[in-house]
């Protein structure tokens, strides 16, 4: 057979086989039955808000007092060992102080935060929560973490926890331990400690160390007298300890926070 036989038969074959592929592309695209009727095909989201995962926005900006009261309250915090923020919600308690501590990691003043607060639900039972201890315990630290990823971002933060150099435990988890130098202690949402839970973790408290106890006293979710009022009326007068006491006209998280305060509590 002649090269020119050879060349054209096989163009043939490659016809044919073009031909063919071509009809087997039509017919799963038309489909047999109600196993392809239901295949969907997906494309991705045009809305900017949607097509993206969300991620905190880092803070460029430092730490600025909104009232003279947080200005009274961050020097507190930075001149003593011991500080008690005391006040109602929405005065910036525990932001001024998560975002004290992220400053004071990122500049290499301190080692370690530890964040710590009592497990007490507010008035509701959530019963057993599946995972591991750091996740059980996350639900309760969670706005504090939202004030680290906006200070320091959550790559750093998330980092910091791996290694140790932020660490967030249930109060019932400080006995035993000694908040040695070059740490930065939280305790929030305190008015839910009992006394012997307050004194264990003030006992706590090593040299050079810094220590934050929030709360707000009227807010208590446990029966009887709370550790942060009864630790408030011993520690006057010690030096290197200062409470501050919050006002309801100090609240920044929106004006209406400020006039629920009032017909909740009884003063308009």
């Amino acid at each position: 057979m002649s090269k020119k036989s050879q060349a054209k038969r096989a163009v043939n074959c490659n016809k044919n086989d073009g031909r063919k592929s071509k009809n087997s592309r039509n017919k799963v695209s038309r489909g047999h039955g109600s196993e392809n009727e239901n295949v969907f095909e997906l494309h991705s989201s045009s809305s900017p808000h949607t097509g993206t995962a969300y991620t905190t926005q880092r803070s460029q900006t430092p730490l600025r007092p909104q009232t003279e009261a947080q200005s009274h309250y961050i020097n507190a915090i930075k001149t003593n060992c011991l500080t008690f923020g005391i006040g109602p919600a929405g005065t910036g308690k525990s932001y001024c102080a998560g975002a004290l501590a992220a400053e004071a990691l990122e500049s290499g003043k301190i080692d370690r935060i530890i964040l710590t607060r009592p497990a007490v639900e507010a008035g509701e039972q959530l019963g057993f929560l599946p995972g591991a201890l750091d996740e059980k315990f996350s639900v309760y630290i969670d706005a504090f973490r939202d004030i680290l990823n906006e200070r320091l971002g959550s790559g750093t933060v998330e980092y910091n926890l791996r290694h140790g150099r932020i660490v967030a435990a249930p109060l019932a988890f400080m006995r035993g331990k000694t908040f040695s130098s070059r740490t930065f202690v939280i305790l929030d949402e305190a008015q839910n400690t009992t006394i012997s839970q307050m004194k264990m973790f003030l006992t706590r408290i090593g040299n050079d160390c810094k220590v934050v106890v929030n709360g707000d006293i009227k807010q208590s979710d446990i029966r009887g007298p709370n550790g942060l009022q009864d630790a408030v009326s011993r520690v006057k007068g010690l030096p290197s300890v200062y409470v501050h006491q919050f006002e309801r006209d100090d609240i920044v998280r929106s004006g209406l926070v400020r006039h629920l305060m009032d017909r909740y509590e009884g003063d308009s």
